[in-house]
């Protein structure tokens, strides 16, 4: 997951292709502008706002107002998605992503994971989350993260989403997350078994873990299938994480997608100095098939 060791990997791997530290964040600050995404920037801009409607919604919770963008498309009702957003938090590369997905066929809740920390965004792209001002700015917004205060989002916000009426309740909820929250997306699909039917992990963070809560041991709960998609780097750290994944998933008789991509941690997000179109593409166009099912 984001910690000062994968931002070293990340700065060793753009020196040896030839980036500076300068070029890395710029590169991080104008992503979401420059990022000529053929197929994510077309979505947002010329489908995504011809098509789609969206609003900044204010979701209760046991904790507090959990604030959110919301954004599905403009008639119909349509399969849920919630898009849990990377370390850096809820901010426009994430809005972006949401408002493409829902160019889909989705009605996507785009969420800020530290409302209880205050409203989003808490930095503006994830180069500032690179520096030692933004790490430290987010410090307390990420101490107020645990597995019962996921549980306990999860809970409130599927029940907002089934109260909507761009939400297709006959149909099962999707769950998307990246670095910090892929695991979000196992305990959430274990908490929740009768709504949530797909859970899907980019470079997620701390899946197989030593705890016995360990979002790994949590399939048996589920009735989601998963897309686990893992970064190169992270896997070159924890190389058993993918055997013990599969495992688990194996002997809990779920289906479970689970690959290593040829890519950094952080790859799939648009604003990030590592992003990766091709190989980004190719997990939104697996994460599409698994939506697909729902």
């Amino acid at each position: 997951m984001c910690d000062e060791l994968t931002d070293r990997e990340d700065q060793a791997w753009l020196v040896s292709r030839a980036l500076s530290r300068r070029k890395f964040g710029a590169i991080g600050a104008g992503a979401v502008a420059v990022v000529a995404l053929p197929g994510c920037m077309s979505t947002a801009s010329a489908e995504g706002n011809s098509r789609t409607t969206e609003r900044m919604v204010s979701i209760p919770t046991p904790d507090g107002s959990l604030d959110a963008l919301f954004v599905h498309p403009g008639n119909g009702r349509h399969p849920a998605i919630v898009m849990w957003p990377d370390v850096a938090g809820l901010r426009e590369a994430y809005m972006t992503m949401a408002r493409r997905l829902a160019a889909e066929g989705h009605a996507v809740l785009a969420v800020n994971q530290y409302y209880r920390a205050g409203p989003a965004p808490f930095v503006s792209a994830m180069a500032e989350w690179r520096t030692p001002e933004g790490q430290q700015k987010l410090a307390p917004a990420i101490a107020t993260l645990s597995p019962a205060n996921t549980v306990k989002d999860a809970t409130a916000l599927v029940g907002w989403l089934d109260r909507q009426a761009a939400v297709d309740t006959r149909r099962k909820v999707g769950m998307a997350g990246y670095c910090q929250t892929g695991s979000f997306t196992l305990r959430s699909a274990a908490a929740l078994p009768q709504r949530i039917g797909a859970a899907a992990s980019f470079h997620g963070g701390g899946l197989v873990t030593d705890k016995s809560d360990s979002p790994h041991l949590l399939f048996a709960g589920m009735s989601a299938s998963s897309l686990i998609a893992i970064a190169q780097n992270d896997d070159a750290r924890e190389p058993e994480a993918k055997t013990a994944l599969r495992n688990a998933a194996d002997q809990a008789g779920r289906k479970a997608e689970i690959e290593v991509y040829p890519a950094q941690h952080g790859w799939c997000t648009i604003d990030s100095p590592v992003y990766d179109e091709i190989q980004a593409e190719r997990a939104w166009s697996r994460m599409l098939a698994l939506f697909s099912t729902l």
